[in-house]
């Protein structure tokens, strides 16, 4: 009996010596496997496991770079915030929305209802971030951190302000409350403006500390816009213009003041406006700038492209006479007229009197490729090249078959269309001698040269244009006139097209240029849809010009010319 209890307990003993032995064999299997999956199947997960616990990255950022006008003064700038955000999941641990008054006076400081702030903060109690109110000022962020309530937490930040406000909106745009370009030169030139922040990615330890620098990527510093703008000009025509669409009651008008030397922009004015500080509940439509979006036809104020084609054809001379004592022209079935007979007239008493009969005559006496060129050729349908995004081309037809009447009809600004932005560069060019410039916002280095101008009309013929427009001034449209200074300039009345034709709405406009003996700068005004008795162009467009004009040559320092303009022929009188 003995020997069998003895072999019992040998054989249970060594079942279970090998069940051991096998188990702990198959621990140490599956850990290797387990290994082997990790190190070399998929490595990756337990890295970015350990790297989600331990790596972190800091951000170094900087400030949007300033715009400014061309003498320094600023447009926009960047000014400290911080923004109010809540961390629900310690606001719920600390029982924090208990603390009833703490929250009504959280909503007080920030005009909101204290309810809508709560509920969505308690909306999701596992979240880590819910934004309570964007950009603050630093005197309000300072009473809510006296406020201490748990998980409601502040963070700097910045925030666009603009000094000139409504005056220069529409050129210098706007950002969002994430300081992102959307509007103007702020969208333009977003990424100069923004730059780029610098980052440091680092190891921490269980205990958060720093032991190892990974990668260090140095911040790009934002550059400073600086623009053409001279602020002075600037304001100077924003209110003139602002005064004109009160009186007049428009229901818009732009302003521009353009050097001709260099193709700089002075002056960009438009109203209505708007204050890019405080947006709120502004209509869509005043933040387009009128000045390079909104086309129209230029009426008489397209006349000495008419003039200045038969002088570059040699159809005339600058003292030829052409008869127009018949007052009426019969094209095709429609009729070319002026409201009186003005008998034999010159080039200049053309222009002077706005005779449509006399430019059709010139029109129709030049080969109609070479009459259409002059307009193509002066940059009708085409940018101007100026850096601002929106701007339209304008309507040139590239037709191959024009009618005589369609041709007379272009001869005074109808069936064609401009912006105020072209036919400154227009002016530009009968004042500079026809030298085509593109355009621009941006200030130019005076000392490099301008690429892409283009001769489009002889220096002769432009010059001889320019001293008609100055007997336009002296002979009739005295009221645009300017003390000290020769003047040269143009009005013009249209009417505004509709779907179908003509509507009942004018647009009066006058373009000038100063001094004529050195033409320094040109200036355009457009009075949209005036609502009172009076709508002619040199009724409401000039006297807006003369002020403009008058008030930046003294502010740019420029001198007044040697000699007066010549005098003006009897029996002319101002219109």
């Amino acid at each position: 009996m003995a020997t069998k209890v003895s072999k019992y307990k040998q054989i249970t003993a060594s079942w279970r010596f090998y069940l051991v032995i096998g188990v702990i064999v198959l621990v140490y299997f599956i850990l290797i496997a387990r290994t082997a999956y990790i190190q070399v199947i998929e490595p990756e997960m337990l890295k970015e496991q350990g790297d989600m616990r331990s790596l972190r990255t800091t951000a170094n950022k900087v400030h949007r770079g300033s715009i400014v006008d061309r003498n320094g003064v600023e447009l926009a700038v960047s000014v400290p915030v911080q923004t109010v955000w809540a961390d629900p999941k310690v606001v719920m641990e600390n029982n924090a929305l208990s603390m009833t008054e703490h929250w009504k006076a959280l909503a007080d400081v920030l005009d909101k209802d204290v309810k809508t702030i709560t509920e969505r903060v308690a909306r999701d109690p596992a979240k880590r971030f819910v934004y309570v109110e964007r950009q603050v000022s630093p005197a309000m962020a300072d009473y809510i951190k006296q406020l201490k309530i748990p998980g409601i937490y502040l963070r700097k930040e910045s925030k666009r302000f603009y000094p000139t406000g409504e005056i220069s909106a529409h050129i210098v745009g706007f950002t969002n409350v994430d300081d992102e370009g959307i509007e103007g030169i702020e969208r333009v030139f977003d990424d100069a403006l923004t730059g780029e922040q610098g980052q440091k990615r680092f190891r921490k330890d269980a205990k958060g500390n720093r032991i190892e620098v990974l990668e260090s990527i140095k911040a790009t510093p934002p550059k400073d816009v600086t623009l053409s703008i001279d602020q002075r000009v600037q304001a100077l025509a924003y209110r003139e213009l602002k005064g004109a669409i009160k009186a007049f009651k428009a229901s818009s008008g732009s302003v521009i003041v353009a050097d001709v030397s260099t193709g700089e922009i002075l002056a960009m004015a438009n109203g209505p406006s708007y204050n890019p500080n405080n947006r709120r509940g502004v209509a869509i439509h005043r933040f387009r700038n009128r000045a390079i979006t909104d086309f129209y036809e230029p009426g008489s104020t397209m006349k000495p492209i008419a003039v200045l084609s038969a002088l570059e054809f040699g159809a005339i001379e600058k003292d030829t006479v052409i008869d127009t004592s018949k007052r009426i022209m019969r094209l095709g079935g429609r009729r070319v007229s002026d409201p009186r007979s003005y008998g034999k007239q010159t080039p200049e008493d053309i222009l002077v009197n706005s005779s449509n009969l006399g430019t059709s005559m010139l029109a129709l006496s030049l080969p109609k490729e070479f009459f259409l060129d002059s307009y193509f050729n002066a940059g009708f349908g085409e940018s101007t090249g100026i850096e601002l995004i929106g701007e339209s081309q304008g309507i040139m037809h590239t037709r191959s078959r024009w009618s005589q009447v369609e041709l007379a009809a272009l001869s005074y600004g109808m069936g064609v269309s401009a912006t105020t932005l072209q036919m400154a560069r227009f002016y530009s060019e009968i004042a500079n001698g026809g030298m085509k410039l593109p355009f621009t916002i941006i200030k130019r280095d005076p000392k490099a040269p301008i690429v892409n101008k283009e001769r489009v009309f002889s220096e002769k013929h432009s010059k001889n244009v320019l001293l008609m427009l100055e007997q336009v001034i002296a002979r009739k449209y005295k009221n645009a006139a300017v003390d000290g200074y020769r003047v040269a300039g143009k009005t013009g009345t249209a009417f505004k097209a509709v779907a179908g034709g003509y509507g009942n709405d004018y647009v009066g406009l006058f373009a000038g240029i100063a001094p004529v003996s050195d033409p320094k700068i040109v200036v355009v005004v457009v009075i949209n849809e005036p609502g009172g008795d009076l709508y002619h162009g040199g009724e409401i467009a000039a006297p807006v010009f003369s002020r403009v004009m008058q008030g930046s040559l003294r502010l740019l320092n420029i001198a007044p010319d040697e000699h007066t303009a010549p005098n003006a022929k009897k029996g002319d009188s101002n219109a």
